[in-house]
């Protein structure tokens, strides 16, 4: 495969790559952009993940360490990689490629400075790989000027998510070709092994103790401030990470719920949760895993240091009482540690909510009833409450505990739960589709018919100036 003309310098991906042992980021992009040439299936799962399609027809290249003949900066701009997209129909997508890996973070101003790049070599699309964790690969963990993203798209990848989707494939796809599936594997190894430098979020920012302290004390957060939007910049980073490790456990996609405003704008975003921060005390995200009976919703609350990770059911209604409905719902959990597990009800009109242990409904499905008795409760919500104490506090603690439990969470309640699902309609025993019922219903009908006709002639006519005064007689 030879290089393109418009470079000065480059080489083809390689899945062994020649680099020094100091060169890791080259060394990985090398393997992984090999590794889409290789397995095809690995390329069209990613590259789709970024709005490109590939097939029979395409022709994928892949090029590291490019330099491009035409560039002012000369030397000076060299992307850690290339990919060419040929679709066969007249068009190619190409896209540049930075990538850091272990604890190096991404740089805005090299980011901006590639898309300048991306600009002048008519590039589409440039795209970046670390560490870092981002919602969907559309948002960026660095923020750059609007006017570098006019002509040129910026995505993002992390490494655990690469990594992720490769194993993804690896359980639920036969591939035809064993090669194929042996390339993918060695992958797998190789970005799994600890001195890749493959790492998942594992610790909060550096303001997150002070953020608490400041909650503790009753201090007044400020929605604008760095431990408040640092705090919620690293809790969205860590909802990502949790999505990763749940798909990695059930082997399917688990992906983040979020509204079109947040889905448009990671800004937006940050902005309304550091807002729901400063005035709830509260990080909050909500999960959504394939088939389940219900999103999973998860609560850091900072004033109590407490996590709840939590799945809201509507109750059945084709159940007339209270204990009916709840042991509708204990019953799917009849193998649940109900340590920290708690129910909470919801009733109709203003009642207020009321609330149980998973333990004490076992044994009275009754504990749960309001003041107001004629109510039976029409949704619940399954709540598991860890109260970590001072570990909440901990940058890394605290990550520890929320990593532990929404996965138990989800073993232990979540992957039992299943919706209500209204039964069918029966057939009435005497429907009125039989001979003897058809005519019944005839001549009840005639009757109805004729008693009407009686009552109408009856009734004598009123004076219509009773009823519009306003109209007079004319002739």
């Amino acid at each position: 495969m030879s290089i393109p003309d418009y470079l000065a310098s480059g080489e083809p991906a390689r899945l062994i790559p020649v680099a020094a042992d100091t060169n890791k980021e080259i060394r990985a992009a090398s393997i992984l952009l090999a590794s889409f040439m290789s397995v095809p299936p690995f390329a069209r799962a990613m590259l789709g993940s970024i709005g490109q399609r590939t097939g029979t027809r395409t022709d994928l290249d892949c090029f590291t360490e490019v330099v491009f003949s035409n560039d002012p900066e000369g030397q000076k701009s060299r992307p850690d990689g290339l990919i060419v997209l040929d679709s066969g129909r007249g068009r190619t997508w190409r896209c540049l490629v930075e990538a850091k890996i272990g604890r190096a973070d991404l740089d805005a101003a090299q980011v901006e400075r590639y898309l300048a790049l991306a600009k002048s070599q008519r590039i589409d699309s440039v795209l970046t790989i670390s560490n870092q964790f981002v919602a969907l690969p559309e948002h960026s963990p660095v923020q750059v000027a609007k006017g570098a993203l006019r002509t040129v798209e910026l995505f993002h990848w992390s490494w655990m998510y690469l990594l992720t989707q490769a194993m993804l494939l690896l359980n639920d796809r036969d591939f035809q070709q064993p090669d194929q599936r042996f390339i993918l594997a060695e992958v797998v190894r190789y970005f799994s092994h600890p001195s890749v430098g493959v790492s998942t979020f594992d610790q909060m920012n550096t303001e997150w103790r002070e953020l608490n302290t400041q909650v503790q004390t009753g201090a007044k957060l400020s929605k604008t401030s760095p431990e408040v939007e640092n705090s919620v910049a690293a809790w969205h980073q860590e909802v990502r990470d949790i999505c990763l490790l749940l798909t990695r456990k059930v082997g399917r996609s688990v992906r983040i719920r979020l509204s079109r405003a947040h889905v448009e704008s990671p800004v937006q975003r940050l902005k309304d949760d550091s807002t729901h921060l400063a005035e709830k005390h509260e990080l909050t995200c909500t999960l959504e895993v394939p088939d389940a009976a219900a999103p999973i919703s998860i609560a850091a609350d900072l004033q109590r240091r407490s996590l709840c990770v939590s799945m809201a059911l509507t109750a059945p209604r084709d159940r007339q009482r209270t204990t009916s409905r709840v042991n509708w719902l204990v019953r799917q959990l009849p193998k649940a540690n109900p340590e920290g597990v708690h129910i909470r009800a919801i009733w109709p009109g203003r009642a207020s909510a009321t609330q149980a242990t998973l333990a004490s409904l076992r044994d009275d499905p009754s504990r749960i009833e309001g003041s107001n008795k004629s109510l039976v409760p029409t949704q619940f919500e399954v709540v598991l409450v860890r109260d970590i104490a001072g570990k909440f506090g901990g940058s890394r603690t605290f990550i520890e505990h929320l990593e532990e439990a929404v996965p138990y969470f989800y073993e232990q309640v979540g992957q039992h739960l299943r919706a209500y699902v209204a039964p069918p309609p029966q057939v009435r025993k005497d429907d009125g589709t039989s001979e003897e019922g058809i005519e019944e219903v005839v001549e009840e009908a005639a009757t109805a018919s004729t008693e009407a006709t009686d009552q109408v002639q009856a009734t004598p006519v009123a004076d219509i100036s009773t009823f519009r005064p306003d109209i007079t007689e004319t002739r």
